[in-house]
């Protein structure tokens, strides 16, 4: 039985530059992705459907999501027509996950695409920590904070660890290790869950149920109350998996 389900609307965007792949190694590590493209065209949109499926592939082979994003952002980050002040190639934010039988659940990401636990006990866990200028500049009492638009690490980036902390106060890459319990896990764009998250809206509330009219109803909802809190919406994606420790 499928255990998984994945949902995505355009929006009012020209292209839906979101992408998700799910991918299964031999030694049953199972890799679930979340690509966010950045910006709007026909090479972002192809870019990030062919860097999903390769990052999916990689993090299921070693077992590991923060092994398998290191690995692709690093051949990404050293392709030649990347380098210089003067280089824009397709970019994205991107979150994966990795179950494997026997080992805890791990997480990697860079940008602001995010990753969620529902426990058995209705308590939703966020795991990821933005990449974006919401981050540097925290909100305050004189100002709202940094443009939570702007990223500040993504895949297709040439800069390293070093670089992107040395500007930014995190590295390129972060990861999290979990053990849960059979729990949900949600991996969504910012188009999917800000409109949520600016409303008020319990996620729990918006979890439950069949794995796969449940992330229909998600993006739907996002996008709609998108458009009545901005008058334009984003790109929406999520994907929904059921993790089980007897499997």
């Amino acid at each position: 039985m499928r255990t998984y389900a994945t949902a995505q609307l355009i929006g009012d965007r020209s292209h839906q530059c979101d992408a998700t792949a799910v991918s299964t190694a031999p030694s049953g590590a199972r890799a679930y992705v979340l690509l966010d493209g950045i910006g709007s065209t026909d090479e972002v949109r192809d870019w990030t459907r062919q860097a999903a499926r390769r990052l999916a592939r990689a993090a299921a082979r070693r077992g590991d999501a923060e092994a398998g994003l290191r690995a692709v952002y690093g051949r990404y980050a050293a392709e030649p027509w990347r380098q210089g002040p003067w280089a824009r190639e397709p970019e994205a934010c991107a979150v994966v996950a990795v179950t494997a039988h026997g080992k805890p659940l791990t997480v990697a990401w860079c940008g602001d695409a995010r990753a969620y636990l529902l426990t058995p006990s209705g308590t939703v866990h966020r795991l990821t920590a933005d990449h974006n200028l919401r981050r540097v500049y925290p909100p305050n009492d004189i100002h709202g904070g940094g443009n939570r638009n702007i990223v500040t690490s993504c895949l297709g980036s040439p800069a390293s660890d070093d670089e992107v902390k040395n500007q930014s106060g995190h590295p390129a890459i972060e990861a999290v290790t979990r053990y849960p319990e059979d729990c949900r896990l949600l991996l969504a764009s910012d188009g999917a869950y800000e409109p949520h998250e600016d409303a008020g809206r319990q996620l729990s509330d918006l979890l439950v149920g069949d794995p796969r009219e449940t992330a229909r109803t998600f993006v739907k909802t996002a996008v709609a109350q998108a458009r009545t809190a901005y008058q334009r919406s984003d790109n929406a994606t999520v994907l929904i998996a059921d993790l089980r420790t007897t499997n």
